[in-house]
């Protein structure tokens, strides 16, 4: 019998783990615009969301930031994305793993689509009643109100 290289042994290794512990990565973006931040409002859940969406398989998460902005809020053009950090939530069966980037002087041309119902431009310091709580937490922490937290 044939015995496997160390390479097939690596992806075999690689596939089980993936199976056993699922991970999801994501990218989000606090999306600035005349000192106002873009709130979105999906259609699968309840609430005001910062704009995100999956990193695809190879793709780097700074540009996978700016096509989900172009594929949700119109994006025409704006500042290169700033990485904030990476942050873990648990949600069953998989974690997530979520790259946030701050995206400065954005320009779109926003058009309700199957993903993104409606947007608001909020104040950072007094987002609108529905915001998720994870991102009230994030705005507090860019604005130095509160320690930064690993989890989402």
């Amino acid at each position: 019998m044939p015995s496997l290289s160390s390479k097939t042994l690596f992806r075999l290794s690689t596939l089980c783990r993936a199976i056993l512990s699922p991970v999801d990565f994501g990218a989000l973006a606090v999306v600035e615009q005349a000192g106002k931040v873009v709130l979105v409002r999906h259609f699968y859940a309840a609430g005001w969301h910062l704009p995100s969406g999956g990193v695809k398989r190879g793709e780097p998460p700074a540009q996978a930031v700016l096509r989900e902005l172009k594929e949700e809020l119109g994006l025409i053009g704006a500042s290169e994305p700033e990485f904030i950090g990476i942050f873990t939530h648990k949600a069953w069966p998989a974690t997530n793993v979520i790259a946030l980037y701050r995206v400065r002087e954005a320009r779109f041309d926003f058009k309700p689509n199957f993903e993104v119902r409606e947007i608001v431009l909020a104040d950072p310091a007094s987002p609108p009643p529905g915001t998720a709580r994870s991102v009230r937490r994030r705005l507090a922490e860019l604005a130095g109100q509160v320690p930064r937290s690993p989890y989402w």
